[in-house]
């Protein structure tokens, strides 16, 4: 595929979020359309994943630590063949598989079930740790919402990443620069966000997490780099594609009503 497909992806990617949370009339839309590019990336290009057979030996695996911004995940698995898109159009309704945030137990492709911060990336390091002991060439990769980086345990879990030199592990941070009470910066600093990891002995690469060529770029980056594991720090916008959306804290976790919604189709190029 060239550019032009892996950008049409990502587009419906984001169509298929903007339906789903607003069908189910609750959800996380704005940190979930941020994530559609580096999902796009990972799941139709970088990462070694089969939707025939999910659970296949020797595959990547990828973990959703900031798990609220579960329609993103949901999309991408729907749009790279793991179930039909019509199923994850239950999103958070009684009953549903698709559950607000991921559940292994209940979607195929999902690794773990995620939703409390801090939790994903730590068990991403015991996967990554597990393989090495395993001899299982499969790597690990890991979404952090920036707000996020205000839990300990994720500098616990980088920690012990840089100790075991995890270079089949490639964290990446959603830095769209807002969280549901605002300003990253007006809650709690976590800038800077690179030099933090660097000093947990991390290889650490900053791109424009809506920029292809940076995000294969960087995976290739990560995929080479020996001796220590990788953070790539994206630089996005919360509701990326969608105009009235984009770079608002207020659209963090609330779903868009008809119009809005059909406006938002609109703007990324689908159908309603």
């Amino acid at each position: 595929m060239d550019l032009k497909d892996y950008k049409q992806i990502a587009s419906q990617i984001r169509v298929d979020i903007v339906k789903a949370v607003h069908k189910a009339g609750s959800g996380h839309p704005g940190g979930s359309l941020s994530a559609a590019d580096i999902l796009t990336a990972l799941y139709f290009k970088e990462m070694n994943i089969d939707p025939k057979n999910p659970n296949m030996e020797g595959r990547d695996k990828f973990v959703l630590s900031k798990g609220h911004a579960g329609p993103v995940q949901y999309a991408a698995l729907a749009e790279r063949g793991y179930f039909p898109v019509e199923d994850m159009m239950s999103l958070r309704k009684l009953g549903s598989n698709f559950q607000g945030h991921p559940n292994r137990d209940k979607v195929a492709g999902i690794e773990m079930s995620t939703g409390s911060l801090g939790q994903g990336v730590s068990v991403s390091v015991g996967m990554a740790l597990a393989n090495k002991l395993d001899k299982n060439e499969g790597r690990v990769y890991t979404l952090l919402g920036d707000g996020e980086l205000q839990e300990g345990l994720v500098w616990e879990a980088a920690m012990a990443a840089g100790h075991y030199a995890l270079d089949n592990l490639c964290i990446i941070v959603d830095w769209n620069g807002l969280q549901i009470d605002g300003n990253n910066e007006d809650v709690i600093t976590v800038t800077p966000i690179d030099e933090k990891f660097k000093s947990f002995g991390f290889n650490v690469v900053v791109i424009d997490g809506h920029n292809f060529d940076e995000i294969f770029s960087a995976f290739d980056e990560a995929r080479n780099c020996k001796g220590k594991p990788t953070a790539i720090i994206a630089k996005t916008h919360k509701g990326c594609g969608v105009s009235f959306m984009e770079d608002q804290a207020g659209w963090h976790g609330k779903a868009p009503k008809e119009d809005e919604a059909m406006k938002a189709v609109s703007e990324l190029g689908g159908e309603w």
